[in-house]
């Protein structure tokens, strides 16, 4: 697939993602996405008369935005059982985006919403309304932290049976994959989590990654073995991409710092694009 290509497929998939659903009448719709935006506001610790801001509340204004999932702390993770600091889910905020939505623009001929070193830009996703079925890509990070309620997860269930795309990352070792899978089991109970193939299109779509290369985080090489692993639908599509004992985020975030190897933040821009047009395309 070359840079500016673009499909029907693609174009027909963007409108369906980017859409709002006619269901939800004018006044609901303010109804919960004010709801949403002050919630927000408390977990992202934004200060009062914020509520407004256009990554809690603005319509896509781009084909492609980065979404990041918010989430409330498990309290089996470190950071919900001591309770303090911000939320897992603000983990490499927003530097990660800021930097691979600079690549995305460069390497794609995709119409993205540039990020700011503010976030602004970028949407902040909770699991509460209808808002995520506008964006077909959704990212969470530590996801070795998080929580999900039942009524996040049918929200979540529907968004991916509907075409959304889910990615997971940096997590790490047993404890924190059994914390990520006690959540995850609430949105599919009824599917397995499965190894990627070597031959799996996400790896192949545009750039060939048959490297099984533990992208790190800002603390190195760690013991554990990196995997690729995936929840699909009944007609094969990934749905979600786990990236289970690596930190593509902090590779994104450190692409500009002199000490972070730049081999793993262009293999880490390299997933990324995979990812996006994988989704789109599906």
């Amino acid at each position: 697939m070359h840079r500016n290509a673009r499909t029907e497929h693609e174009h027909a998939w963007l409108r369906y993602a980017t859409g709002v659903s006619p269901l939800r009448t004018r006044a609901a719709t303010t109804a919960v996405a004010a709801f949403a935006a002050v919630a927000a506001c408390a977990w992202f610790g934004l200060a009062r008369g914020q509520s407004d801001d256009a990554r809690l509340t603005a319509p896509p204004e781009a084909e492609f935005h980065f979404a990041r999932l918010v989430y409330r702390d498990s309290p089996y993770s470190r950071r919900g059982y001591y309770g303090r600091g911000r939320g897992a889910w603000t983990t490499d905020y927003p530097d990660a985006e800021y930097h691979v939505m600079q690549g995305i623009g460069r390497f794609t001929g995709i119409d993205i919403a540039e990020v700011d070193p503010d976030g602004n830009g970028g949407r902040l996703i909770q699991l509460v309304d209808e808002r995520v079925f506008d964006y077909p890509w959704l990212y969470a990070v530590e996801v070795g932290q998080w929580l999900l309620d039942d009524s996040e997860a049918k929200i979540l269930r529907e968004y991916l049976d509907r075409g959304g795309f889910l990615m997971v990352d940096d997590f790490w070792g047993e404890y924190q994959w059994d914390v990520f899978v006690e959540s995850l089991r609430k949105v599919f109970p009824d599917k397995p989590i499965q190894e990627l193939g070597e031959d799996h299109e996400l790896l192949h779509v545009l750039y060939d990654l048959n490297q099984r290369t533990q992208i790190p985080g800002r603390g190195g090489q760690r013991p554990e073995t990196p995997r690729w692993r995936g929840v699909f639908d009944d007609d094969g599509r990934l749905m979600v991409a786990i990236n289970f004992n690596m930190d593509m985020g902090d590779a994104w975030e450190h692409a500009d710092d002199p000490w972070y190897p730049e081999p793993m933040t262009a293999l880490a821009y390299r997933f990324a694009v995979n990812y996006l047009i994988y989704t789109m395309t599906h």
